[in-house]
């Protein structure tokens, strides 16, 4: 079976291209050693055994929980109907500035001096 080429005039989709890349990618396995201590693995292996797992599919399902929820804490917040409209209107509407950021304003930056 061929793959279908564009020719060299046609421009690739760029998102396209990266979505190729990282699905080629996600296929390749790598490895992590840690040093932990007795008690720690003991605890994760019996946590993983109650669940019918492997010690590396459960460290490895744990960790990248975690990595997920540490990112969209840094990324996604959610509001109701209300506050995003508070939201929305306090990015487009922001207050005056007040007389201590007008006085930082004018002071020459410690780097410059």
């Amino acid at each position: 079976m061929s793959k279908a080429r564009p020719s060299s005039s046609e421009n690739p989709d760029p998102e396209a291209v990266m979505v190729a890349e990282r699905s080629s990618a996600a296929g390749t396995k790598r490895s992590i050693n840690l040093r932990i201590e007795t008690n720690t693995r003991r605890l994760i292996d019996d946590a993983a055994a109650v669940l019918g797992k492997t010690r590396t599919e459960f460290m490895v399902e744990s960790a990248r929980r975690q990595a997920i929820d540490v990112l969209l804490d840094q990324r996604l917040f959610v509001l109701d109907s209300e506050r995003y409209d508070a939201f929305i209107d306090a990015l487009d509407n922001p207050p005056a500035p007040g007389p201590k950021l007008r006085a930082l304003l004018r002071r020459v930056p410690a780097w410059q001096k």
